[in-house]
């Protein structure tokens, strides 16, 4: 399993972004195609809300791969 660490710039980031920022897929559009396919899950719960907030705490997980959304800098740059 590869575990990966995405840091939060703002208060949530949108779970398709999540997939394209953590460079597990090329676009937002293939974000939402994943995600709709029911391969995406959300703290261990199947996710087909292509948009959902996604906070600091949570876990997304994509077949082998876990990431972990982390709280960025205090900034929220």
């Amino acid at each position: 399993m590869q575990k990966l660490s995405f840091e939060l710039a703002g208060e949530f980031v949108e779970l398709n972004q999540l997939l394209k920022l953590s460079g597990l897929c090329d676009s937002g559009g293939a974000g939402k195609n994943l995600v709709a396919s029911g391969v995406v899950s959300v703290d261990g719960n199947k996710e087909l809300r292509k948009t959902a907030k996604i906070r600091a705490g949570q876990t997304v997980s994509l077949g082998d791969v876990r990431i972990s959304v982390v709280p960025g800098g205090a900034d929220g740059a």
